[in-house]
């Protein structure tokens, strides 16, 4: 979710790439590895988190996305207080970042009205992922027989996952994930690869609240929340947005930052495979939803396939 912005699957998420110019001396394996877990818990928990607050009366989709932005803008500034990057706060992230950033978030809310949370979670990870390939091929990069076998395999399981059937997700919905994904995927191309991160993802979201909070007041006055109950929000629902904004999003992307450090891009980029599942089983679990047989398929094609383009890559970046 900005200079080497993550990307959900969460992960929220999900992504960042590592510079080629890693440090020499990283971080011990065990601190890498809880770091990982967390943030990939992190960026699954932003699809859970949403689907709960939507999925009921708690809150509307305008007020969640307001309340998400602020909330994560407050939390990372409260991260760089104090530190050398927080001098730089002002001048970091750029608006057509914060565009992007906003996008995301108001997509991602309204699509989680009608989505699941794994089908959710699924279609914005493939998206993602499929976008950021998607611009690297138009600026030129050929990609050999396993990578396009990879996106064969991720496209035919994204159509399979929306082919119209009793278990298909909404097209509404799915549309709407769709284009956060892209959303999500071109902020993370504009921030890979920069030096310091936390800063310019803090100054994004310190752009993306007002857009959030305009959003609000024009939901207000417009009547366009898509609801009965117009805007509104409960004391859970509240709740639930500023876990989401505070901790899932502004907690979690500066854990990741910090999981950087001992990962590699396509090491990076692999655990991220792991988001769409961990937001299934979070909504079976707290959502009280099921996971479909179309789901668990859609899953392995779209997921496997993004696996075989990230080891053509590998293999590629070796010789």
């Amino acid at each position: 979710p900005a200079a080497r912005s993550p990307q959900p699957i969460d992960r929220d998420h999900r992504m960042s790439r590592k510079p080629a110019s890693a440090p020499a001396h990283r971080q011990p394996l065990g601190t890498t590895l809880i770091l990982t877990t967390l943030a990939m818990i992190a960026f699954a928990a932003n699809s859970v988190l949403c689907r709960a607050a939507l999925d009921g009366p708690d809150i509307d989709a305008a007020s969640f996305t307001a309340l998400r932005l602020a909330s994560g803008a407050l939390m990372l500034w409260l991260l760089l207080r104090g530190k050398a990057g927080a001098q730089r706060l002002a001048a970091a992230g750029d608006w057509l970042s914060a565009g992007y950033l906003y996008l995301y978030a108001i997509t991602f809310s309204l699509a989680y009205l009608q989505l699941a949370t794994g089908s959710g979670a699924l279609i914005l990870f493939g998206c993602v992922q499929l976008s950021m390939i998607g611009v690297s091929l138009l600026r030129g990069e050929r990609p050999g027989g396993i990578e396009w076998a990879g996106l064969l395999l991720a496209g035919a399981g994204l159509v399979y996952l929306l082919w119209p059937g009793l278990a298909a997700p909404p097209v509404g919905g799915a549309l709407l994930m769709a284009v956060a994904g892209i959303a999500w995927g071109l902020y993370s191309l504009r921030g890979r690869g920069a030096a310091d991160p936390l800063p310019s993802t803090a100054g994004n979201f310190l752009r993306a609240a007002p857009l959030g909070l305009g959003t609000l007041l024009i939901a207000g006055l417009l009547d366009l929340t898509g609801s009965d109950a117009g805007l509104h929000a409960s004391a859970s629902g509240i709740a639930l947005a500023l876990a989401s904004g505070a901790l899932t999003s502004g907690l979690g992307y500066a854990i990741w930052y910090a999981a950087l450090r001992g990962l590699g891009a396509t090491s990076a980029a692999s655990v991220q495979l792991s988001v769409p599942v961990i937001a299934a089983l979070g909504g079976v679990l707290f959502v009280g939803e099921s996971v479909s047989l179309r789901l668990l398929l859609a899953s392995l094609l779209i997921l496997g396939g993004i696996a075989l383009v990230l080891l053509g890559r590998e293999r590629q970046s070796r010789h």
